[in-house]
Formats: structure tokens, sequence, C-alpha cells
């Protein structure tokens, strides 16, 4: 459905974190008018109803990806079924149901347990802010192939992370600093830099708001098993100890996740 500029330039100032689910609510509006075009009015006519129907909107849960899935060049770990196994899981909970039963009034959307997925540490779907952060992770080995000392693993590695030591067969890897992007592994010529650990990190805790915080980073690189495992045992603690529909990032402060 094509849109006017205007509409396009109202939808963009929408809170990213809702901007999807605004953005398919204003086409049904169109729908409804029997429009094909989107226009401001239309953007307008949909605010105003999701303003004064917030609580019909909320689902308990929102989960949000980057765009690695469908092919960005800096993706290091894909699964085109993670979407749906992190909504599954989160689905089971009955959510909504949950906060109903904790939040005195009517729900807001910054009530809902918020997932968000990164395929790489440019982290494009911002899960540091999110109570559950999720970032693809693939660090560096150094295999058997000789390695030519032509230094373009360290030069393509911003952390700087990677060095050529004299008298060394390899580079040497600091992972303290890296952050698992896999950039080094690209563009390394003689495949002296191989596939180490692969999949996922972890950060849980972060929120915007009044007291924004950042996710603390749980320990590790997890399998796909292994996160589904994390994400269940957080929702565990998270319903635990929520008391008034608070974000995890509150719970945390009063009860770490160990």
């Amino acid at each position: 459905m094509k849109w006017t500029s205007e509409a396009e330039g109202a939808v963009s100032k929408v809170p990213f974190f809702i901007r999807k689910r605004v953005k398919k609510r204003v086409e049904e509006e169109a729908e409804r008018q029997d429009s094909s075009l989107v226009t401001l009015v239309h953007v307008k006519t949909c605010q105003q109803r999701f303003l004064q129907n917030m609580d019909a909107e909320v689902k308990g849960f929102q989960v949000e990806a980057c765009f690695g899935p469908t092919g960005c060049p800096n993706a290091v770990a894909v699964s085109p079924d993670l979407i749906a196994k992190l909504e599954k899981k989160l689905e089971s909970r009955n959510l909504r149901d949950f906060l109903k039963g904790k939040v005195r009034g009517p729900l807001k959307l910054h009530h809902e347990f918020r997932v968000s997925l990164s395929t790489c540490p440019n982290a494009c779907s911002r899960p540091q802010i999110a109570d559950f952060g999720i970032i693809g992770a693939l660090r560096p080995a150094v295999g058997n192939d000789p390695c030519t000392g032509c230094g373009a693993c360290a030069e393509a590695c911003a952390e700087q992370a990677l060095t050529l030591p004299d008298g060394q067969g390899g580079p040497a890897i600091d992972f303290d600093r890296c952050l698992a992007c896999g950039q080094c592994l690209q563009v390394c010529p003689t495949g002296t830099l191989v596939e180490g650990e692969k999949g996922y990190r972890v950060q849980v805790g972060g929120k915007l708001g009044r007291h924004p915080q950042l996710g603390r980073e749980l320990p590790g690189i997890h399998s796909e098993e292994g996160l589904l495992a994390v994400l269940d045992r957080t929702l565990d603690h998270y319903q635990k100890y929520n008391e008034k529909g608070e974000r995890l990032g509150e719970v945390l402060k009063q009860h770490p996740l160990v």
C-alpha cells in the first residue's frame, strides 16, 4: 500500500518499539475507508483510537528483530525459526493475563515484556534496552593453516582485539576486547582464523522510561537451545518476583538473577 510523505513522516515519529504495530493499524484504517493511499488523516484517526483503547492493544509481550535473518552481511548467527520459537514460549506464559493481575488500572504498552534480537553486535534492534536482549555472536579461533602476517584481521577489528606478535604462528586474540562480531574471519585470506564459539549473547533488564538502564550481560555464548532455556529461567524469575507489573530491570534491582 502506498503512503503519502506526510503520513510516513508522522509514523516515523512513533516510538520504534510500537512502530510496526501502528503502521499495520494505519493501513487497516485506510482499507476500512476503501483507500489505496495512506494519508495523514488515516494516521491521526488511528492514533486517537490507539490512545483511547491502548489496553486492548497490549498482548503482554513484544518480540523485535533486526534485518539479519533477511540477508544482512553482518549477521553472524541466523536461525530462521528463532523468532517463532521465542514468540511461542512467550505466548505460553499468558503474560497479558499475568499483567492484568498485577497492574492497577488499564494496561499500557510499557508494561509489556520486550525481547529484542540482533544477529550481530551492531545491535540494530537495540537489545541493550529490552527486558531480554539477544545478540548474535561468533568468536574467532586460530586454526592449523599458516598465517602470512598480512594484518588484515587486526585492521578489520574495531575493538583492537587482534595483534600479530613476532614469532607466533598466527594472530593473538584478546577475548576481553572481542565482541564476537566475526568480521576478522571474513577478511582472513589464508583461513588461519576459523569459527570458534557461535551462538548468542544475552542481556537482561534493559529499559527506557523515567529511570533508564542498560541490560546486564549474562556470561557465555549460548546455543539456540541454551538461549531458550535462559529465557525460560528469566521468565520464571520475572513472574515470581513481579509485584505491580514493573519491568524486569526493576525486579532485578531487588531480586538479582543468579
